[in-house]
């Protein structure tokens, strides 16, 4: 799964890698009546639910992870670890209302391993965030802020950008205010092993446009956090809540258009159109997305400081091309994504989606596979 240039330098240490292999080697483990069989169910799970959803296309083998959950959650239904997979599982399907039950269920059933409960309430924000329930998002990322040692300056970046999108008349929870929250994000900022973790540094660039005096409002903070974390791929199992959000991403452009103009107008801008451009996508609307797509890459001499959208934007419209039986188009833009663009925000992030979209077109191409257009 990792990127082609950070594999060339396992291999010349010595290491090499087969997933077909492993991953063969970990269902024949789980298959088994043994200790080790919990470790690969595990391992598979974390597999499927996560790794290839967040790190690859948004296309986990999420049958084979029910499959894998189904006789544990059986055995032990009121098993925290396994209640978390099922809620994750439901995330991903799209049953959002499902998910949150079992991650509030998942928290009930222990209270020894608070970290557990961290793990539950950051899935609980995204799945309010995929409802548009402002207020609850910001309360779990609240809890995570006052809690969790993790990444301070991700929740409190993500509190202020719940903030953002009250409405005028909106009571703000604890006297909190957004512009505040935004400018404090940068002095949380952690170190490990003498790295900042990739999601601050990405949150610590965005705040700085709130450290002036007359600071230039992000137009959809969670909107962008969440295309981060792969969640257009989630609400685009489900016509209302694609709806919904691309209902948000409208009134957010009439706003930015209707605003004086500043030097984030284009930056913005194109990140209005590429999150709207992956709504259109999911609800069928093929030609409209192109264009989204395409008007971001158009524009990208005019994009200041995002510059992170131009080689997503690319991934998009091949992963649009390639959804739609264009493979040799799908594989040149992602051959531009990957070797033209360098030094953006979450560009690890963006190589293993572009490695795993590759993977994919090789396959197709090999197979002669025919790759039906998504419906809504």
């Amino acid at each position: 799964m990792l990127p082609t240039r950070i594999l060339r330098l396992l291999e010349f240490v010595g290491f090499s890698g087969n997933k077909e292999y492993g991953l063969a080697q970990l269902q024949e483990g789980a298959s088994l009546h043994s200790f080790r069989a919990v470790l690969c169910t595990m391992l598979l799970l974390c597999y499927h639910t996560f790794l290839s959803f967040v790190l690859g296309t948004g296309m986990g083998n999420i049958e084979e992870a029910e499959e894998l959950l189904q006789p544990y959650l059986k055995r032990y239904p009121k098993g925290a670890i396994f209640l978390f997979f099922a809620g994750r599982i439901e995330e991903i399907k799209g049953n959002i209302d499902t998910a949150i039950s079992r991650f509030e269920e998942c928290c009930e059933a222990q209270q020894h391993w608070k970290q557990f409960h961290h793990m539950c309430y950051w899935e609980l924000m995204w799945c309010f965030t995929y409802k548009r329930q402002w207020k609850m998002a910001y309360f779990y990322a609240d809890l995570l802020s006052k809690e969790n040692t993790w990444s301070k300056a991700t929740y409190v970046y993500m509190k202020a950008s719940y903030l953002s999108m009250f409405a005028e008349d909106d009571c703000k929870p604890f006297g909190d205010d957004e512009v505040e929250l935004f400018r404090a994000v940068p002095s949380l900022k952690l170190k490990i092993a003498g790295k900042s973790l990739p999601t601050e540094k990405f949150a610590i660039r965005k705040s700085r446009r709130y450290q002036s005096k007359s600071p230039v409002r992000l137009p959809v903070p969670p909107l962008e956090m969440m295309y981060i974390w792969n969640g257009y791929a989630v609400i685009g199992k489900h016509q209302d809540l694609t709806e919904g959000m691309l209902e948000t991403l409208n009134q957010a452009e009439v706003t930015l258009e209707s605003a004086p103009a500043t030097e984030f107008f284009f930056d913005d801008q194109c990140l209005v159109k590429l999150l709207k451009g992956l709504c259109l996508k999911y609800l069928g609307k093929i030609l409209e997305a192109e264009e989204y797509f395409t008007f971001v890459h158009s524009n990208e001499k005019k994009i200041k400081y995002d510059h992170y959208l131009i080689p997503n934007a690319l991934l998009e419209l091949a992963l649009l091309h390639l959804e739609n039986d264009r493979k040799e188009e799908a594989a040149k833009l992602l051959d531009i994504a990957k070797q033209r663009y360098k030094n953006y925000s979450m560009e690890s992030r963006t190589h293993f989606r572009i490695q795993a979209a590759l993977l994919q077109v090789r396959s197709h191409i090999e197979n002669g596979v025919h790759v039906a257009s998504p419906v809504p």
